[in-house]
């Protein structure tokens, strides 16, 4: 896969691939304002799924899993401008304005669409990316706090998201591997979002499910894509990556070796 990534901050950066299809499965510490120029991308998370294509513009919120799947389309790479808002950032931001807590919002992706303020905003960094000096931190800064504004100006729920620095919290075991259990994470980032250590996320995922995290994984993932295959009639090509394998060839393997038949058998 041909990958480049040009930052002008550690911040701020450029990213463009032009091979096939890409997956990773992300946990972003930091909320990650994003700006497409071309390709497409699909994110899947939890309940949700996005499609973004060229001139959409959308916020990640930090700490949530998501499944990314990037593709070069129309004969033009997957491009996009990608700005980290990062709590050290954010704190500076907000330092002097005062903002009264607010009660916690959704963490799903907010999207913007092509919102004017804000495409102005990020395509203003196009031509730094051509510099061959250091980009000035001072201006870095200029422009993070620009993009924050806008961000405050069009979404009035979006204080309680970026001022939102507080790590998980110890939470119910079950009800979250029930809605993330598609995601193909370390388990000990599992453990970390659910507020334990690893060692102790996998005792108590054994007395809640009887089993280990990876057999139980491996079974809920290859029966949601038993539901996508044979109910909703997509094509085993297209349901692998979302429910969490890495390969097409593997899936099938797996896919079999526990139903005794063949993915596209369903079809």
């Amino acid at each position: 896969m041909e990958f480049k990534a040009k930052y002008i901050t550690p911040d701020i950066k450029l990213s463009c691939y032009d091979d096939k299809p890409f997956k990773t499965e992300v946990l972003f510490d930091q909320h990650m304002l994003v700006w497409f120029i071309s390709g497409e991308t699909k994110i899947i998370q939890g309940e949700a799924a996005f499609l973004f294509g060229p001139g959409d513009i959308f916020l990640i919120p930090r700490n949530q899993l998501a499944t990314v799947i990037n593709y070069p389309k129309d004969g033009l790479p997957h491009k996009t401008v990608v700005m980290h808002l990062s709590p050290e950032r954010l704190r500076e931001c907000y330092a002097n304005l005062h903002i009264k807590p607010k009660a916690a919002v959704s963490g799903k992706i907010r999207c913007f669409n092509n919102h004017p303020l804000l495409k102005s905003c990020l395509a203003s960094l196009i031509p730094y990316f051509e510099m061959q000096d250091p980009f000035p931190e001072n201006i870095a800064a200029i422009k993070i706090s620009e993009a924050v504004n806008i961000l405050r100006t069009i979404d009035p729920e979006i204080d309680a998201v970026l001022t939102n620095f507080e790590e998980p919290g110890k939470i119910d075991l079950v009800t979250f591997m029930e809605k993330n259990f598609m995601f193909n994470m370390p388990l000990a980032k599992f453990g970390y979002l659910t507020g334990r250590s690893l060692s102790t996320f996998n005792r108590d995922f054994k007395k809640h499910f009887n089993t280990s995290p990876q057999k139980w994984l491996t079974q809920k993932r290859l029966e949601l894509a038993h539901y996508e295959i044979g109910e909703k009639k997509r094509k085993p090509v297209d349901v692998y990556l979302e429910v969490g394998f890495e390969d097409l060839s593997h899936f099938s393997f797996a896919f079999k070796k526990h139903f005794g038949y063949s993915p596209t058998g369903l079809q």
